[in-house]
């Protein structure tokens, strides 16, 4: 009997963030003034999900309601770095740019990935058990050696595919729970489960951008921003 070795995996971390209920409830009151101020409306329809990016809130780490917040982000990155074990000390972490997120009845958020940063998280700050959760597309399938045999309609309905595990799986449900945070590289496709009833769910996410300290004798990393010029 042969033996399978699986190698490249896709690491994404899920910790915990734990704030009082009323930081929490601070930022919500935070998140839905800005629901009410969108200065781009016709931009969402009645699918999608409002999503305060495309709104004209794009910064809400400068808010002082999230400063606690982000103060634990950065304790959960480091967390990340350090369990693929990338030596956080060396590296500047910034937040490029933090939006949140609200979900209500069928609404979800669309494939997508963020090639603009290096690091993305995902934070729910409000949401039960029934509210949708991430979906994570893996584009390179390396084991699928016959083209759209992973996610082909028809070979689901014959159970070409036996049984799903990590060998043989194109998309992943990732499971969360309120005050879960979901930590992943940005070039990562995701979405939100479409056709799941959301209960007015809030969630929060920022795009991180890493450069090292010291870029001397060191190739591929960001140079540190203060040894930048504008032209």
């Amino acid at each position: 009997m042969g033996q399978i070795f699986n190698f490249f995996p896709l690491s994404v971390l899920k910790s915990k963030i734990h704030l009082s209920e009323d930081q929490k409830k601070k930022m919500l009151d935070e998140i839905f003034a800005m629901e009410k101020e969108s200065k781009n409306e016709e931009y969402k329809n009645k699918s999608s999900a409002w999503t305060g990016d495309t709104q004209g809130f794009e910064y809400i780490h400068n808010n002082p309601a999230f400063e606690d917040f982000f103060i634990e982000v950065k304790k959960v990155i480091i967390e990340y770095l350090e369990a693929i074990e990338v030596d956080s000390k060396q590296l500047n972490i910034f937040v490029q740019r933090s939006w949140a997120t609200i979900s209500n009845e069928k609404e979800n958020i669309a494939l997508h990935k963020h090639l603009q940063s290096h690091l993305s998280f995902a934070y729910y700050l409000k949401k039960i058990q029934s509210d949708a959760n991430l979906l994570f597309i893996d584009e390179t399938k390396h084991n699928e050696f016959l083209p759209g045999l992973f996610l082909s309609p028809t070979s689901n309905k014959k159970q070409i595919i036996k049984k799903r595990n990590i060998s043989n799986s194109a998309a992943i449900v990732f499971e969360a729970q309120e005050n879960d945070i979901v930590v992943f590289p940005s070039k990562t496709s995701h979405q939100t489960q479409p056709n799941i009833k959301n209960n007015n769910r809030v969630s929060i996410s920022a795009d991180i951008f890493i450069t090292a300290k010291d870029t001397e004798n060191l190739e591929n990393l960001v140079t540190p921003f203060e040894n930048w010029k504008s032209i």
